[in-house]
């Protein structure tokens, strides 16, 4: 849930692009067409240990029944591609190019976009327009996925004007993930460094996670990858391969399910996406395996999470399910892998609200996934955007903006993409 440093409209004035959609059909959990089944559990492959499960935490939300949430008969398996083509015509405007592989947006108040380059720098679109300087430039170790990736605003930032980072530093010869809190000046072209909120986040030149998101309780989240050692995301007491829970200030909160431990969620590869679907209830998108653990590729997914839920991660694959462990409720065959998620909350395609928009990297395109409303932890159809012909690249960031608008970037600069002479881009979703 992205904090937008807020509120009037971001600027028009954008370039149209796209797309009239060719409409095919959905998938459906009572009836899935042929390239959409569920399988039934099979062996897993490693006998890596499971996190300790936390004590059991009392919450006041209790409207949805989760009891079947993270058995192996909820979760839908993608054969052959990734789904039935989208539905509902929608296009993308063009809202500004000339970036190199955006990672996260800041929308200011006064409709300005902030927005975080991985090579390290900080960019202002000032209407409409990216500015030649950056306000910032983050001293950054950019080998692989690492660098300055995410950038998220304090909810009071119209006060305070402060933001949050998360990058990859090389302290003499030491890399690490760290979170940083920054403070933008007062004109919004520059800013400077207040504090390190999260430290020593493991690091390696894939599986860096990245993702900051304050919550609906006010605290910062933050999505970490496995730094390629799995079975640290098994482990409590690493910050690899979780979703880390502190307050704006980095103290860790007193209800988090670990005890004096940062760690919310584990089980967890690398993920770049999720988004509430109540207080207490997450939507989280993970990468799965590219390789590794005796060839396994494939396999991302989209789960439904809550405090203390470990996600599987080295230990289920597809839809494999086990004590303990909260398996999938949907997954892929095919490698997707996805980048940002974010609930749609807009009005601008009504067909879209309360569902899960996800980008994708891999398989270049944008996912829509709409939950059973009396089952959120099972899947009622999932669709494919922006695909083939229409695809706009690798979409790394989704998230709504102050005006209901649902905006994405693009990482075709990223080393494994097509990058056009113009490079990456924010585009607006809309009808």
């Amino acid at each position: 849930m992205k904090q937008n440093a807020n509120l009037p409209s971001v600027r028009s004035g954008f370039r149209w692009v796209a797309v009239g959609l060719s409409l095919i059909g959905v998938v459906a959990c009572a009836s899935p067409p042929p390239n959409t089944v569920t399988t039934e559990p099979s062996p897993t492959e490693t006998a890596a240990p499971i996190a300790q499960e936390p004590a059991p935490q009392e919450t006041a939300q209790t409207a949805i029944d989760l009891e079947n949430r993270g058995t192996g008969g909820a979760c839908q398996f993608v054969e052959g591609g990734f789904g039935p083509q989208g539905q509902v015509e929608v296009r993308a405007e063009e809202v500004v190019s000339g970036l190199e592989v955006p990672w996260g947006i800041v929308f200011l108040e006064n409709g300005d976009l902030l927005v975080s380059e991985r090579p390290g720098r900080l960019r202002l679109v000032q209407d409409g327009q990216l500015q030649p300087n950056a306000v910032a430039t983050v001293n950054v170790s950019a080998s692989g996925e690492g660098g300055l990736l995410d950038i998220e605003a304090h909810p009071d930032f119209a006060n305070n004007r402060l933001f949050y980072i998360y990058y990859t530093a090389d302290r003499n010869g030491a890399v690490v993930n760290l979170v940083e809190r920054w403070q933008l000046s007062e004109d919004g072209l520059s800013a400077t460094p207040d504090r390190v909120i999260v430290d020593n986040i493991p690091v390696a030149r894939f599986h860096n996670g990245g993702r900051l998101e304050f919550g609906p309780d006010g605290m910062l989240y933050v999505g970490t990858g496995d730094a390629s050692s799995p079975d640290i995301s098994q482990d409590p007491n690493s910050l690899g391969g979780k979703i880390l829970r502190v307050t704006p200030d980095g103290e860790i909160p007193s209800d988090n399910p670990f005890g004096n431990n940062p760690v919310f969620i584990t089980g967890l590869r690398n993920t770049q996406g999720f988004d509430w679907l109540n207080e207490s209830t997450l939507w989280v998108t993970d990468h799965g395996p590219s390789g590794e653990l005796g060839g396994r590729r494939g396999q991302d997914k989209v789960s439904v999470a809550t405090a203390g839920d470990n996600l599987g991660w080295p230990i289920l694959r597809a839809c494999d399910s086990q004590e303990g462990l909260i398996s999938p409720a949907l997954t892929w065959q095919e490698a997707v892998p996805p980048g940002g998620a974010a609930i749609y909350t807009g009005s601008a395609i009504p067909e879209w609200q309360g569902d899960l928009v996800i980008g994708t990297l891999g398989s270049e395109h944008l996912h829509r996934v709409s939950f059973d409303p009396d089952a959120p932890y099972r899947v009622q159809t999932h669709e494919v955007y922006f695909g083939g012909a229409n695809s706009l690249g690798r979409i790394r960031e989704v998230v709504m903006g102050p005006d209901d608008e649902l905006y994405i970037t693009t990482s075709n600069c990223d080393g494994r993409g097509a990058c056009p002479a113009d490079g990456d881009k924010i585009f607006r979703i809309t009808r």
